[in-house]
């Protein structure tokens, strides 16, 4: 039976958001990322690509990286106030993220067809890790202009019976910058593992006499990378994330008895 229980706890903790209680949309949950974002990664690493192509699989990239940023942020503090997070602020961070993307990736790539001194073979293997730069500043930018209503305005801080104590500003401060290093270190194995091993597995003569097996097994590699990347960048920094009240303002720390208050820092 406790075990039913936990099983039950663990599926509401991954469907339903903790601070509004609404359902999150499955292409929008982190627990769904690996089927639904595997595409995305496949796409951004293909060799080869034109900046059409380069264009839209960043756009494709940012968009659900916005949607997911949206749908796991931290709503306490609209929640507590009854005031919906603005659209203006997602259309914000989705335009901010999309752009710097598109122009990183873009400007590496006119800079990589420019140097004539690379030879075709280094070159593509130089394009692919084109992608991490460009999505892991993107990743930042996004996380940063979607959460900006946090910033201004603070998110709640709870004792430890879960009461909310109060709205802080230095809370919210930290809740990005632990969700903007998730964003950096998630890609880094999903766009670095299979460039480097599918160099290696192109030389191997099965793919060479059958090189349309290239994108199945391209594929295989960006699943099995994104399955190890997720729940180790997640784990870094616990959901629910502790701070110590002397570092909060001090009007807080003067409303409760608690030492540790908790906040929910998104995912």
């Amino acid at each position: 039976m406790c075990r039913y229980l936990w099983e039950a706890q663990k599926i509401k903790q991954a469907t339903i958001h903790p601070d509004t209680g609404e359902k999150i949309p499955m292409p929008f949950r982190m627990s769904d990322s690996v089927p639904f974002g595997t595409p995305v990664v496949v796409g951004l690493l293909l060799p080869n690509q034109t900046f059409a192509s380069t264009i839209f699989w960043q756009w494709q990239s940012q968009s659900n990286n916005a949607c997911v940023n949206y749908c796991n942020r931290n709503a306490t503090q609209m929640w507590y106030i009854s005031i919906p997070t603005p659209m203006s602020k997602f259309f914000q961070g989705y335009l901010g993220a999309v752009s710097s993307a598109v122009t990183i990736a873009v400007g590496l790539n006119l800079l990589i067809k420019r140097a004539e001194h690379f030879s075709p073979a280094i070159r593509i293997l130089v394009q692919r890790f084109i992608p991490l730069p460009a999505v892991a500043s993107a990743n930042v930018c996004n996380v940063l202009l979607m959460c900006h209503t946090e910033l201004s305005e603070g998110i709640s801080v709870l004792d430890d019976k879960g009461n909310v104590v109060g709205t802080s500003n230095i809370a919210a401060r930290h809740a990005l910058m632990e969700t903007s290093l998730t964003r950096v270190v998630l890609p880094m194995p999903v766009l670095l593992l299979p460039s480097l091993i599918m160099a290696t597995l192109e030389r191997l003569p099965l793919l060479q006499k059958h090189p349309r097996l290239g994108l199945p097994v391209h594929s295989m590699v960006c699943v099995c990378a994104f399955g190890l990347a997720l729940p180790v960048a997640i784990s870094l920094f616990p959901q629910n994330s502790q701070i110590h009240v002397s570092e909060l303002e001090p009007e807080i720390a003067a409303a409760t008895e608690c030492k540790i208050l908790t906040y929910n820092k998104g995912l």
